[in-house]
C-alpha cells in the first residue's frame, strides 16, 4: 500500500519525521496514532497479553525512533517491533494441539480466538502477518527476522494446526 494513497499513513510518516527532529508534541501524537495499529497486530498474536505487548511495542517505538533511517518505512518498522513484542509477551498456554478435545466435548473451542490460543506465538504471528495483514512471504519473513523458506514452512504448519484445531 502506497503512503501517497493513504492520508493516515502520510500523517504517520510526517509525525515520525517531526518526532525524529525532536518535536515532543509530534512524538506524543505519533504514539497515539500508532497505538491502534500496534494493538491490531499484537492482540491476535499475544491474545490476553495483547495489551502488555502493545505497551511494550509503544515503548520500543519511543526509545528507538531515532534508529528509524527512513520515515517512509515507518509502518513496516513498527510492524516488526509489534510482532516481536507480541511473541515475547505471549505466555505459554496450557493446552497443546495434541490435547485438543474430541468432537462433541463441551470444552471444544469453536471460536477463532480459542483456536488461535492453541497455536504457538510464532504460528499466530505468521498467520496474522500473512492472513490478516496480507503481507507477502518476503515481508513476513523480514518482519519475523527469519528466512523466507522458514516463514513459508511455518505458515504451512500454522495453517495445518489451525485447521486441525478448528475441525477437531
Amino acid at each position: 500500500m502506497s503512503s501517497a494513497a493513504d492520508p493516515a499513513r502520510e500523517r504517520g510518516v510526517a509525525l515520525a519525521r517531526a518526532a525524529r527532529r525532536g518535536d515532543t508534541l509530534a512524538l506524543h501524537d505519533l504514539l497515539d496514532h500508532l497505538a491502534p495499529y500496534i494493538a491490531r497486530i499484537c492482540r491476535p498474536i499475544a491474545l490476553d497479553d495483547g495489551p502488555d505487548a502493545t505497551q511494550e511495542a509503544l515503548v520500543a517505538v519511543f526509545t528507538r525512533l531515532r534508529s528509524l533511517r527512513d520515515p517512509e518505512a515507518l509502518y513496516g518498522w513498527v510492524r516488526t517491533i509489534a510482532v516481536r513484542e507480541a511473541i515475547r509477551a505471549s505466555r505459554p498456554r496450557p493446552a497443546e494441539l495434541s490435547d485438543v478435545p474430541e468432537r462433541g466435548d463441551p470444552q471444544l473451542a469453536t471460536d477463532i480466538d480459542d483456536v488461535l490460543a492453541r497455536l504457538s506465538p510464532h504460528h499466530r504471528a505468521v498467520l496474522v502477518l500473512r492472513d490478516v495483514e496480507g503481507l507477502d512471504e518476503e515481508s513476513t519473513a523480514a518482519a519475523l527476522g527469519i528466512p523466507a523458506g522458514t516463514a513459508k514452512s511455518r505458515l504451512h504448519r500454522a495453517r495445518q494446526s489451525f485447521r486441525k484445531a478448528w475441525t477437531a
